[in-house]
């Protein structure tokens, strides 16, 4: 490989928000969506030439990174979107909270399924609008879209808005072709506006899967979508602050900007140079990310394999892992209990799941084997659930 994926970075004592949640040196943090890798070196190339021009005032959206995110989405999924179209942000949890503040009755609800990414559950709260969660049916391998549920949730006459995750953060999956379509005509059918978190687009891990924007699957669904994306999880550049919103159609665009007005200003002068360098020239490392993603999954999958009561779905896509500890004895939530034990993984409650807990294997080959490790022996010595 051209890459070294798997020489271990120390991010301790660094502005890292994950390593610094634990002051303790031997406390291993696995939760935080951020990668414990180099970014991709067109991408630190173009951040230190945009360093060396050594001004850094207000920034207007260049033309080169407007053109390199056309380029990408018609590259990627054949989706030909207009310069008007994008909005930029300082990232996707910001537009999910834009999203709900454009409703305009206090009343108007906002639906979404669990578990789901926490801020999906905190904006609904944080704009004042009522929030109505579906549970995903939890199958044999995977999770499954809770249709008839779902439906008459939106059906309901005070459902303005649907939150939509896919790639799906925490279960990993890709949505088919036919269950995006099924879900478009129930919001269709019921007018309701979707807003769709692809944040994940980049991280497919089944050579044989393709991310499908929600927008692409006709006009009148991308009349209805706010498309949220950002190339901060696949090239690990969150700390640049740089994502965007499509939204290609006009009325529901002017609502978002209108609702943005004194809350979104302008942009990290290096998200812009991060990202054009990352979509138009870190194609190779990409490539070479995704392997070792694939390796670093499946050793998760065959320790939690391994481990009786334990069961995590398969992982399609992202770099993280959720994982079901009911059938476990644990003291306490899991989560604290693994803390306590001296690993860091994310906590299921705050996805609407109690008893699961989230493992980022987006880092170092070292790195995961230690947590794999720790993961074992804290979970081994814990009693089976009887029945």
């Amino acid at each position: 490989m051209k890459f070294d994926f798997d020489a271990v970075i120390e991010r301790r004592g660094t502005d890292s928000s994950k390593w610094n949640r634990n002051p303790d040196p031997a406390f291993l943090p696995m939760p935080v969506a951020d990668m414990d890798f180099a970014s991709a070196p067109a991408v630190i190339a173009a951040l230190h030439a945009r360093a060396d021009h050594g001004v850094f005032g207000y920034a207007d959206p260049p033309p080169w990174a407007v053109e390199a995110v056309q380029e990408k989405l018609l590259r990627d999924y054949g989706w030909a979107v207009e310069p008007k179209w994008l909005v930029w942000l300082p990232g996707l949890v910001v537009g999910l909270n834009l999203a709900c503040r454009m409703l305009e009755q206090a009343a108007d609800a906002v639906v979404t399924t669990t578990p789901i990414y926490p801020p999906f559950l905190q904006a609904p709260d944080f704009t004042g609008h009522p929030r109505v969660d579906v549970p995903l049916l939890q199958e044999v391998t995977r999770y499954a879209m809770p249709w008839d549920d779902l439906d008459r949730a939106l059906a309901d006459p005070s459902a303005k808005l649907f939150l939509h995750c896919n790639p799906h953060n925490p279960a990993g999956r890709v949505m088919r072709r036919g269950e995006l379509e099924k879900l478009a005509e129930m919001c269709l059918k019921h007018d309701v506006v979707i807003c769709s978190d692809e944040i994940h687009c980049d991280l497919v891990l089944e050579p044989d899967l393709q991310h499908i924007p929600m927008a692409t699957l006709s006009p009148e669904v991308a009349a209805r979508t706010i498309t949220l994306m950002s190339p901060s999880k696949a090239y690990n550049l969150a700390g640049l602050m740089w994502s965007f919103a499509v939204i290609p159609d006009d009325t529901l665009r002017r609502r978002f900007l209108r609702t943005s007005r004194g809350i979104v200003t302008e942009l990290n002068v290096f998200g812009y140079a991060g990202g054009e360098a990352a979509y138009r020239y870190g194609g190779d490392w990409h490539c070479e990310l995704l392997q070792v993603l694939r390796r670093n999954r499946d050793l998760v999958r065959e320790t939690v394999a391994d481990l009786a009561g334990l069961w995590m779905p398969e992982i399609e896509a992202t770099y993280l892992a959720w994982i079901d500890c009911r059938g476990r004895k644990f003291p306490c939530e899991p989560s604290l209990h693994f803390e306590k034990c001296g690993l860091g993984l994310s906590h299921g409650s705050a996805f609407g799941a109690r008893g699961f807990v989230r493992l980022n294997y987006g880092c170092p080959l070292p790195t995961l084997q230690e947590g794999l490790r720790r993961f074992r022996e804290i979970v081994e010595p814990l009693p089976l659930v009887s029945g």
